[in-house]
């Protein structure tokens, strides 16, 4: 008795040959769709052969391409939608009178704690060369993705990591000689 397309040994056959004929292709479609992000471009990409290897009794590997963007695509909105999808969480605790919902109460001593971080913090990222304060605020301040900061600053996404990455080490060599901080 001949075993199906997908079971047993030649399951994983198909697989590996549909994997070698569109993973490397469907990898580099799917991470640009989600802003460069190499690890939700692998979990899109594997859900995507999971759910191929769940209809392998009605796929041909060679015209399996189109299908395989398809689904991949079909993930990607679907995950978009989901996060647009999750209200934002707020952290807990009292509200201030007078003040927004969710809102922890701060004491006078804790605002002046926070106040004279964010002047040492600011003076310490004037400390920093202009592309990697750039880079920094980018990133951690506006909250923006490496991918929408190249775009934003018209460099390439590694510079972006390792702008920041390098500017992080500076910022805290700052801090450290500024005495804020300690190894």
């Amino acid at each position: 008795m001949e075993q199906s397309a997908g079971r047993g040994p030649n399951g994983q056959a198909f697989l590996c040959a549909l994997y070698a004929q569109h993973g490397r292709v469907l990898l580099g479609y799917v991470r640009r769709r989600v802003g460069g992000d190499h690890q939700r471009a692998e979990d899109i990409v594997q859900e995507t052969f999971l759910r191929a290897w769940q209809h392998r009794d009605s796929l041909d590997t060679e015209r399996a391409g189109p299908w395989l963007h398809t689904v991949a695509h079909n993930l990607i909105v679907s995950s978009y939608r989901r996060a647009s999808a999750r209200p934002t969480e707020t952290p807990l605790g009292e509200e201030e009178p007078g003040g927004a919902p969710g809102r922890p109460v701060v004491d006078g001593d804790e605002q002046l704690d926070r106040m004279l971080e964010a002047w040492q913090l600011s003076e310490a990222l004037r400390g920093l060369r202009p592309e990697h304060r750039e880079a920094l605020i980018h990133v951690y301040y506006l909250r923006r993705t490496v991918a929408e900061t190249a775009e934003e600053l018209g460099i390439p996404p590694g510079t972006v990591k390792s702008r920041c990455y390098y500017g992080l080490r500076a910022l805290r060599n700052v801090l450290e000689e500024k005495g804020v901080t300690s190894r």
